[in-house]
């Protein structure tokens, strides 16, 4: 699979990787068996980044990936697998919980749930948008990377303001931001800022939380856990999140007629896949997978063609047509 440098990181990462939010919550129930199943499939073929995050099942996710790895001696070196992890979501969010103490609980927590020493990424969990102006953040940030907690250190965003904020912070490595045909807006500033800056951009929620799979209808039901039913306005954390903000009706109509693009060959979830990974200045995109099955096809969309320019261009107008009024002035 194709590896695309991260200037800032000093190594490279699988231009597609796996978000493993699935395999620890909020997405259903997925047992350890598979979920270990997803992560060799994924490892198998190609995948070198792992996404997860300290909340995913309360560290069930974590902890998960740390027994693969010790199960299987995965290649942990510089060509190896990054497994890129997030704190600060454990707590209220508020500016002041954004200390050198809790960076050294919550890493502490991670390190052990991973079964590492170092941990290769941090990123900051999408954090109230005063935090990105504050410099004791980065210092404490700094810090943890001196004492060997972690080797660096990037943020995931709700917003372009506040990747723009991220990537103007010489010790910011990533910026993870939602990116997909229906949440366009990262294109127009925050990925040429990242590609002058050496800040990789790890693409997130690609499929808008699965409506660009083309499999959803308007009577599909979701879980009682499944955030596609309980997070649709909001209720729980930022909507942006849930269909990438997208109005389930509209959403649904926009993800029929993408599907109606794709061309031959592709299924549309691959080609959505593409069509993040065609984006100058994207690093990795990094699907979740419920299944063994969609592991794989997620990895072979990194060998797709690309998309030609005439599908390009009727995205952009379906975006435009159906879905921009209501995104793209919000993030």
């Amino acid at each position: 699979m194709e590896q695309r440098a991260i200037g800032r990181l000093g190594r490279k990462v699988s231009v597609v990787g796996l978000g493993t939010w699935q395999l620890g919550a909020d997405w259903g129930q997925v047992d350890d068996s598979d979920a270990l199943a997803i992560l060799d499939a994924a490892v198998k073929n190609g995948v070198t980044l792992l996404d997860t995050a300290d909340v995913y099942g309360d560290g069930r996710s974590e902890r998960l990936i740390g027994r693969y790895l010790a199960e299987t001696g995965a290649d942990r070196g510089a060509d190896g697998i990054l497994v890129a992890t997030k704190m600060g979501r454990r707590v209220e969010q508020r500016p002041e919980h954004y200390t050198l103490d809790n960076f050294r609980a919550w890493t502490d927590r991670s390190r052990s749930n991973l079964g590492v020493d170092t941990l290769d990424l941090v990123q900051l969990h999408c954090p109230p948008t005063p935090v990105y102006d504050t410099q004791a953040v980065f210092d404490a940030l700094d810090t943890l990377v001196a004492e060997g907690r972690i080797a660096a250190y990037g943020v995931s965003v709700e917003t372009c303001d506040e990747a723009l904020a991220a990537i103007a912070r010489p010790g910011v490595a990533t910026v993870q931001i939602i990116l997909n045909a229906l949440r366009r807006k990262p294109l127009e500033r925050v990925l040429p800022a990242a590609r002058d800056a050496g800040v990789g951009i790890i693409a997130r929620v690609p499929l808008a939380s699965g409506l660009l799979s083309g499999k959803f209808r308007s009577d599909t039901t979701f879980a009682a856990n499944d955030h596609r039913n309980y997070n649709r306005h909001g209720e729980a954390f930022d909507v942006g999140e849930t269909f990438s903000g997208v109005d389930y009706e509209t959403g649904v109509a926009a993800a029929q007629e993408f599907a109606a693009l794709v061309p031959d060959g592709l299924t549309p979830a691959q080609a959505a896949l593409r069509w993040v990974v065609q984006q100058p200045g994207v690093t990795t995109v990094i699907p979740g997978a419920s299944s063994v099955a969609q592991a794989v096809a997620n990895a072979e969309a990194a060998g797709a063609p690309p998309l030609p320019d005439e599908t390009l261009a009727a995205v952009e107008d379906l975006y435009d047509r159906r879905v921009r009024a209501q995104v793209h002035h919000r993030w």
